[in-house]
This record gives structure tokens, C-alpha cells and sequence, in this order.
């Protein structure tokens, strides 16, 4: 073996760039309409028409965030690139659009995604087979999943509306929702830190600005599932999910729900019988874990109707924490209610579909990668809008996954994308009245790369 070369380092070259990458998460947000949708919905922060395009600050925002930067002085990193990203606005031009996005401005660009969105989809409808299913139990779950839970941002300093939270900290307490289908962040919330987890209010504030993102077709034509962890089983929230269906959305939940008292005792009163086995997330046989229905042995008085109630015990995996009950037993009990009709699957697919909810915890975790796992501003309305703004980055990255991407990295994390693709560096060229970007002939993972260029080359655009 022998040493590393040994290398002279200087900071004087020119026609080289990194994060050559991301320039994809930008084509591809005005190939969606993002950019444009934008534009219309800020125009009012450009009363003279000069200046930089608030759409166009937004949109540089959101791949800032996207590609892994965590404050608007970030936005360094495009704006000195000009080759690659073109003019980018200046920090303090980023911090009054920011300012200056009220709650109407934040619902216009809410709007602006649910445009954007509804182009994403169809391109993949054209491109690809469309939105493809979420899975659980090695097998596809029909129509849209919708998973919604809450957060907790710590802050390091004073903040509007942050407030110590139940886990002793300080900070905000989001609620977002996420479709499990392809990752897409499509609401998301800013709360105090002290807000409840099961505020039906909330809930329902969030389940509707989520049905707002999905495009008409699929909003009234296909089966949407709502999931939640025992804070969304409020029975106003349930109340509401089922009230969906009067408005022409087919929509039912899988909500979590307490081990209480009369549980406890529908549990111990099962005979052995009725237990069945539970199932992987690839539909093997899970082992040491069974399944059962308690529905008619509990009373779910005030509940939709039709509601049903299901457990699963386990063996406690080690350092679980576990009841008293569950260590008298000797196991540990999960319990969820679900409205879905009887025929439409076993309660060994019905609970191995609920508890895919936990997926949703990986979409907070990359999603604080993604910019809302701190927040720049003292002020609150500008940490909403930082909200948006990151919530629209993740879904640059799910529909850059969706469209353009394949094999492993269509399902990897934003970390393992940043690393092989957005992060790469590259040689800017000029010939033939083009500007060329040369990736390395030595990147692992440059074919990647440059086919997902080529199909982004390729989507079908938007008439205008």
C-alpha cells in the first residue's frame, strides 16, 4: 500500500462546479409548472415588475432545501454557480419574500403546489404507470394512503409561538401529512410547542389541506385511506373522515387507539382459537405475533358506524416498554380501530396496512433533513412559510424519483440522493453555441445522472 498522492491546493479554478446535481430538482420544477404556479401566486410581492421573480426565489429556496442546505445563507452555494443555476437572488432579497408572505400569499402557494402536483401525476401517468401503490404485506394497497402525525422542532432561542413540550423541551409542534405512495409531503402545519397530538381541529385542518393537493381525478375517483397513531382516534376527526363520503371522496381510516380498561378485559375474555398469525411487511409470517378482532366485545359507542376494533400481541421485543398488563400477560398489545367493510381483507392485512403507518416516521425524519428540522425566523408567519418551502423540496425529491429516477435509487433516502446525484461535480464547457455540463467519466454513479437528465429532457410538458 502507499500514501496519497500528495496534492498543491489552491482556490483559483475556473469552469468547475459541484452540486452540479440539483440543477435537476430546478428543471424539473418548471417542467411541472412549479416555477410558473409560483410566480402567479407571489406576483403581488413584485408590485413594479422589477427585480427578481418571487416564483423563481421560491422555487431557488425550495432546491436549496432539497439538496441539504438548513439557512437562506445557503443559497450562496446556487447564486455563485450562475453557469449552472443562473441569476440567484441575494440573501436579504430571499428574507423580505419571506417577510412578506402573509397567510393569504401561503395559501396561494398552496394552491401553486396542488397545480403542480396535478401536472407531476399526469406526467407519470404518460411517462411511467402512473402514481404507483403503496405496499404492505408484500402486496399493493388499492387507491391512496395518507399518513398524518406530529413532530416535535426543538428551538434554540426565542421564537414566536414556541412553548415547552411534552417531552421537555422548547420548540414548535408541526403536523404534517405525508402519501405513503410516493413520499410527498402534501400538508404540513406550524403549532406551538405546547399544541395537543390529538387535536381533532387540527386533524382535520391538515386532512383537508392534504385532500386540496390531490388532483380532482383522484380525489373523487379513488379509495383514499387516512392513517394516524392513536392521536388522530378523536371521534370528531373519525366523525369527519366518514362525512367525506357525502362530498364524493371515497375515504376510510386506520387510526390507533388506547388499551383501556374494557380492552384489557375483551383481550384476556379471547379464546386461543381466534388468534391468528400476523404478517411481515413482505407478507412472510411474522414470528412470535398473532392478530385478532374485538369488534362486538368492546363498546365503540360514539364511533362512525361500522367501526372495527383489532389487537395484536407480540412477544416484547428487549427494551420495549411495556404496561402491566402487557407484562402480566407476557406480551405486548398494539390496538386500532378501521372502518374498511368486511370482505375487503383478512385482520392479518388490515393490521399489517396499519401498522405501515410507521413509515411515516421515516418521512419526518428525512423531511427534517429537508428544512423544516430548524426554522431561520423569530417571526412566526415567516416560519410557515419556511414550512411550505421545505414541504415543496421533498416533493421536488419524490417526483425526481417518481419521473426520473430507477432501481435503487427511485425508494432511497435524500442522503443517499445527495450523496450519488445531487452533490456531483462537474466541468462547465462551451462549443457550438452550447453551454455543456461534463460530468466526471470516473462518478460511480454518472449514467444515473445523465439518464435522468435525458428523461427530464423528455416529460411531456404543460400547453400553454
Amino acid at each position: 500500500t502507499g500514501s496519497r498522492p500528495k496534492l498543491v491546493v489552491s482556490a483559483d479554478g475556473h469552469g468547475v462546479v459541484s452540486h452540479a446535481g440539483s440543477r435537476l430538482l430546478a428543471d424539473l420544477a418548471d417542467a411541472t409548472s412549479l416555477t410558473a404556479a409560483f410566480t402567479d401566486a407571489l406576483r403581488r410581492l413584485r408590485p413594479r415588475g422589477t427585480g427578481h421573480d418571487p416564483g423563481r426565489i421560491a422555487v431557488d429556496l425550495a432546491v436549496m432545501l432539497a439538496d441539504g442546505g438548513e439557512a437562506i445563507a445557503d443559497l450562496a452555494l446556487l447564486r455563485d454557480q450562475g453557469e449552472v443555476f443562473g441569476p440567484v437572488a441575494s440573501t436579504p432579497t430571499a428574507w423580505r419574500l419571506l417577510a412578506g408572505i402573509n397567510p393569504a400569499a401561503l395559501a396561494a402557494m398552496r394552491a401553486a403546489r396542488a397545480t403542480a402536483r396535478e401536472v407531476a401525476w399526469l406526467q407519470a401517468a404518460e411517462t411511467n404507470n402512473g402514481i404507483p401503490a403503496a405496499r404492505a404485506g408484500g402486496r399493493g394497497l388499492p387507491g391512496l394512503v395518507l399518513d398524518i402525525d406530529a413532530t416535535l422542532v426543538s428551538c434554540h432561542s426565542e421564537k414566536e409561538q414556541t412553548a415547552p413540550t411534552y417531552k421537555r423541551g422548547f420548540g414548535y409542534h408541526p403536523m404534517l401529512c405525508f402519501l405513503d405512495n410516493t413520499g410527498e409531503a402534501l400538508a404540513g402545519l406550524l403549532r406551538p410547542g405546547n399544541a395537543g397530538a390529538n387535536t381533532a381541529a387540527d386533524h382535520i385542518t391538515v386532512l383537508e389541506q392534504a385532500l386540496a393537493q390531490i388532483p380532482d381525478a383522484q380525489r373523487h375517483g379513488t379509495d383514499i385511506l387516512i392513517r394516524t397513531d392513536s392521536a388522530g382516534g378523536a371521534k370528531a376527526f373519525l366523525h369527519h373522515i366518514r362525512a367525506l363520503r357525502s362530498r364524493g371522496i371515497r375515504a376510510c381510516f386506520s387510526v390507533g387507539h388506547p388499551v383501556t380498561e374494557l380492552v384489557r378485559r375483551a383481550i384476556r375474555a379471547l379464546p386461543e382459537q381466534v388468534w391468528h398469525p400476523a404478517l411481515e411487511q413482505d407478507g412472510t409470517l411474522r414470528h412470535g405475533a398473532q392478530v385478532a378482532e374485538l369488534s362486538g366485545m368492546v363498546d365503540l359507542d360514539g364511533y362512525p358506524a361500522d367501526t372495527r376494533i383489532i389487537v395484536r400481541r407480540e412477544r416484547p421485543h428487549p427494551g420495549a416498554q411495556l404496561s402491566l398488563f402487557d407484562m402480566d400477560e407476557g406480551m405486548r398489545h398494539q390496538v386500532f380501530l378501521t372502518d374498511t367493510p368486511y370482505g375487503e381483507g383478512s385482520v392479518q392485512q388490515l393490521e399489517v396496512r396499519h401498522r405501515a403507518h410507521a413509515r411515516v416516521e421515516d418521512r419526518i425524519r428525512c423531511g427534517k433533513s429537508t428544512g423544516f428540522g430548524r426554522f431561520p425566523s423569530r417571526h412566526f408567519q415567516i416560519n410557515a412559510a419556511w414550512l411550505e418551502l421545505a414541504l415543496t423540496g421533498v416533493d421536488l425529491l419524490a417526483w425526481t424519483q417518481t419521473l426520473l429516477l430507477e432501481g435503487e435509487l427511485a425508494t432511497a433516502e435524500p442522503k443517499k440522493l445527495r450523496y450519488r446525484l445531487l452533490h456531483a461535480a462537474a466541468r462547465i464547457t462551451r462549443g457550438g453555441r452550447r453551454l455543456r455540463l461534463r460530468i466526471s467519466a470516473a462518478w460511480p454513479w454518472r449514467h444515473e445522472l445523465t439518464s435522468a437528465f435525458t428523461r427530464l429532457a423528455a416529460l411531456p410538458r404543460p400547453a400553454t
